[in-house]
């Protein structure tokens, strides 16, 4: 017997190539999502130099124009998702973020039925709840979200302590977390990871590396500003930046020695295994997608107390926690991970084993599946588990 296939409407800020968190989290789910019988379209904003429409790796990728400032942009993104919401038809919208990609959805679901899942993508101070409640009516539009919105998917402790705060209802809070391909990001064995860093052009000095966007939130400048703490110590001790953002000038002329700025890389694996530290110096986090990839190619990571990363990590047994914008704490774990090597080989190993076990990227699929077929009709549509290619 032949089920019918689910379509899931994606609606999300950017996408690829455009290389964030969410982005590449979506675009590593696209193809587990098919397997499970689920076509996924994507529907992002339109930015200088892309096309309106493009398959990128057999995913329907439709950019929406966004013209003007904030609030006409995104009235004009959400006007044109609708019309082709409308034509699209999809079994379920799933808005990533709870700002113009949740509003339309929910404007969506008020005109075709549609039923909607919003995955909140960051909690604290910058995160999407705090956002929203800054926004004119920013407080009405959650009180419409908690009526409309058929189930809000948390990626972390602290986003669901934000949500029940909000007044959301348990069953309506789904924990769902970023997941990473356990079998791409794994250790790699001494004479590789050798290999690696001599093909890196590494050298032999102790190497630290972030992965991430260059916004302010990330604090990559305090994380260069205590580099020559380190070096003072460990003189070849290099920091290897990895990703692009608007801070990227302002940093550049911040670097001192032994900071290397390499901009956006399409294949990060071969760095984090040759790399003797994951440090992420965030003010506030989701689940960061870069640090999942490092605990799973088991590398040790320094990240602050923030988003999901309390979740994850046992201080000093499966990782190093730290307090945000506290640099000199950060030195203090830098220098002694960067000493202690069976302490290092030890978190790399526990940290591999706890992404291993909760935050594989298939198993993060399959719950996906489940909640879709949770959020429509039994009498309309099958339970995606019993979905066959």
């Amino acid at each position: 017997m032949s089920w019918q296939r689910l379509h899931i409407a994606m609606i999300i800020q950017a996408y690829l190539p455009l290389l964030g968190g969410a982005e590449r989290q979506l675009a590593a789910l696209a193809p587990l999502l098919e397997e499970h019988g689920v076509d996924v379209s994507v529907i992002t904003r339109r930015y200088a130099g892309l096309k309106k429409f493009e398959l990128i790796e057999g995913v329907p990728v439709y950019r929406l124009p966004a013209p003007g400032p904030k609030p006409v942009a995104s009235l004009a993104f959400s006007l044109g998702a609708l019309s082709l919401l409308q034509r699209l038809r999809p079994d379920v919208i799933h808005a990533h973020e709870l700002l113009s990609p949740t509003t339309t959805a929910v404007a969506a679901k008020r005109r075709f039925g549609t039923p909607v899942v919003a995955k909140v993508l960051r909690g604290g101070v910058l995160g999407d709840l705090a956002k929203l409640e800054r926004k004119p009516f920013g407080r009405q539009r959650m009180q419409t979200f908690k009526q409309q919105v058929d189930s809000f998917i948390v990626i972390s402790q602290e986003i669901d302590a934000e949500l029940a705060a909000w007044g959301v209802a348990p069953e309506k809070r789904v924990f769902i977390p970023n997941g990473v391909d356990t079998e791409r990001f794994a250790p790699a064995p001494p004479p590789e990871k050798e290999r690696l860093r001599q093909e890196l052009g590494l050298g032999e000095g102790e190497t630290a590396v972030y992965v991430g966007r260059l916004v302010p939130e990330k604090c990559v400048d305090q994380l260069i500003g205590l580099w020559p703490q380190v070096r003072e110590i460990y003189s070849r001790a290099q920091l290897l930046v990895l990703g692009t953002g608007p801070e990227e000038g302002r940093l550049t002329q911040l670097a001192g020695e032994g900071i290397h700025f390499l901009g956006n890389v399409a294949d990060v694996a071969p760095y984090l295994q040759a790399a003797d530290l994951f440090i992420l110096p965030s003010a506030t986090e989701g689940l960061s997608n870069a640090m999942l990839e490092a605990l799973a190619s088991g590398l040790p990571v320094i990240a602050t107390r923030v988003g999901g990363a309390p979740d994850i990590i046992t201080h000093q047994k499966s990782g190093w926690l730290v307090a945000p914008n506290q640099p000199d704490e950060w030195l203090e774990a830098i220098l002694t991970l960067f000493t202690l090597v069976d302490r290092r080989h030890y978190l790399g190993w526990r940290g591999r084993q706890k992404v291993v076990a909760a935050y594989g990227l298939a198993a993060t699929a399959a719950k996906l599946v489940g909640l879709y077929g949770r959020v429509i009709t039994p009498t309309t549509q099958p339970l995606p588990e019993m979905v066959s290619r």
